[in-house]
């Protein structure tokens, strides 16, 4: 039974067909949230999210049949599993937050398309490189927060009255959000000599630090494509070798008669 619930999920159509009901979920849960639209055809969005429930949740157990105990050794198994056990949990009383949570039932694209999952795997390959490079931020941040509120702290005390105030007037200025006319420039008319903060400290974090993280991202998305690649080649190269051994075994029974 299970040989023949994996022969079926393994079809070229199922994933094309879960990937679609995925694309006709977002659509729905997105119209649900428009009042008029809700007011005209309410019953039949709900139909249809109930409808494409139904058949993640078929998907689900067809899944954990076929595979066994083996379904909770793969992350995007237990991915799927927790989005739809988070959608088919009642959304009613203390848990009604939770209906804003059917919309993360758009998330499983992710472990349906194999090149969103090579983003995914590239960026969690890339965490413990990443955790060292945001280590280093906050340590810039903490530094600069001080010394941020020794300096201006004084005359500027909604920006940088505190070192929280002053590590979230810093987080903007690193984003490049209005920091030039609505904090910089204001600092430096009473400041002039404030630049000689403002713009090495964009130079660390914002040309090198973040493009440090960006750098990291990539790299690993690229091992994790030629991870792919190897594997591939390897499947291919297996295939091609036991074709092989098929045909010399045809010879031999050839030559032997």
């Amino acid at each position: 039974m299970r040989s023949a619930i994996l022969k079926f999920m393994n079809q070229k159509w199922v994933s094309p067909f879960i990937l679609a009901v995925i694309v006709v979920n977002a659509i729905v849960l997105g119209l649900q949230t428009s009042p008029s639209i809700e007011a005209a055809i309410g019953g039949v969005l709900g139909l249809i999210d109930t409808l494409c429930l139904g058949i993640f949740t078929v998907e689900l157990v067809l899944k954990l049949i076929g595979q066994g105990p083996r379904f909770f050794k793969g992350g995007w198994n237990v991915f799927d599993f927790l989005i739809v056990g988070i959608s088919l949990t009642p959304g009613a009383g203390g848990l009604s937050v939770l209906r804003a949570l059917r919309i993360l039932r758009v998330l499983r694209v992710i472990s349906i398309a194999p090149s969103l999952r090579r983003v995914v795997e590239g960026f969690i390959t890339a965490l413990p490189g990443m955790a060292s490079v945001f280590f280093l931020m906050a340590l810039i941040f903490y530094i600069g927060a001080v010394m941020a509120t020794k300096l201006f702290g004084g005359v500027f005390p909604q920006w940088f009255g505190s070192i929280g105030e002053s590590a979230y007037s810093l987080f903007q200025i690193m984003t490049l959000e209005s920091w030039s006319m609505g904090i910089v420039r204001p600092v430096m008319e009473v400041f002039p000599q404030a630049w000689a903060f403002f713009v090495p400290f964009i130079m660390v974090t914002t040309f090198a630090v973040v493009n440090l993280l960006v750098g990291l991202i990539v790299n690993s998305m690229q091992e994790a494509g030629a991870e792919d690649s190897n594997s591939a080649t390897d499947v291919y190269r297996t295939d091609v070798l036991a074709r092989l051994d098929q045909i010399a075994a045809r010879l031999e029974a050839l030559e032997k008669r």
